[in-house]
Parts: structure tokens; sequence; C-alpha cells
């Protein structure tokens, strides 16, 4: 999953440099959403990692 949303944050970059200057403030907002997806992933996974083990 986390390496789909890496992949769509840069798509969004790549695209955000050279978009049409009128939908440039639209792709910054699907940007920051990608981003805050992402970062909820990422921290969703290291929880999960780094949950003791039972004993």
């Amino acid at each position: 999953m986390t390496y789909e949303l890496e992949m769509q944050v840069e798509e969004l970059r790549a695209e955000l440099g050279h978009c049409d200057p009128a939908e440039r403030h639209q792709i910054a907002a699907e940007l920051e959403r990608a981003r805050a997806t992402l970062m909820a992933a990422v921290a969703s996974q290291e929880g999960a990692t780094d949950a003791e083990p039972p004993h």
C-alpha cells in the first residue's frame, strides 16, 4: 500500500512542477492529501512493527 502512495506522491509532485497555473491549486491539494495518507499508513505500519511480541 505504501509503495502505491509513494508513487502517487511522486507523480503529483512532478505534475505540480509542470502543470497549468489554473490547475496548480487542485494538484497541490491532491498532493497534500496523498502525503497525509502516506504518513498515516507509515505510522500505522510502524505501530504494528513496534508492538511487543506476546509472552
